[in-house]
């Protein structure tokens, strides 16, 4: 009988401590911040936002990132840009794809490539 109760006490002393050490991991932050980047993207592609609620929104979460010191995701100045695009202010269209390649390099052909579309957009048919 004291073996029973020596091993049930010394499981219960074991699962304290698991219990006492896991309340001591902290969580990973993570890399960037994102605000509701994804939010904004999927309420424009739903349609029930239109790009000028969208740069706001999107302006907000690049000025949360800075206060808070993080880098924003990737895409979210390329979207950023295609919202510009969309209302006519090209020259925050294209600062925005630069600001984007410049970021991500990685992203570079995507950016040519909204670039290159831009221009042949403009170009008299």
């Amino acid at each position: 009988m004291m073996r029973n109760r020596s091993g049930l006490s010394s499981t219960l002393v074991a699962s304290l401590v698991v219990m006492m050490l896991s309340g001591c991991v902290t969580r990973p932050q993570p890399l960037y911040y994102w605000g509701d980047f994804t939010t904004q993207q999927y309420s424009y592609f739903k349609g029930d936002k239109g790009p000028e609620e969208v740069i706001q929104s999107l302006e907000r979460v690049r000025e949360e990132a800075k206060a808070a010191g993080k880098p924003v995701p990737p895409g979210l100045l390329a979207h950023l840009g295609l919202m510009y695009g969309q209302t006519g202010r090209t020259d925050m269209f294209e600062q925005n794809l630069q600001a984007e390649r410049q970021q991500f390099p990685e992203s570079s052909v995507y950016v040519d490539f909204l670039l290159k579309k831009k221009q042949n957009d403009k170009a008299p048919k």
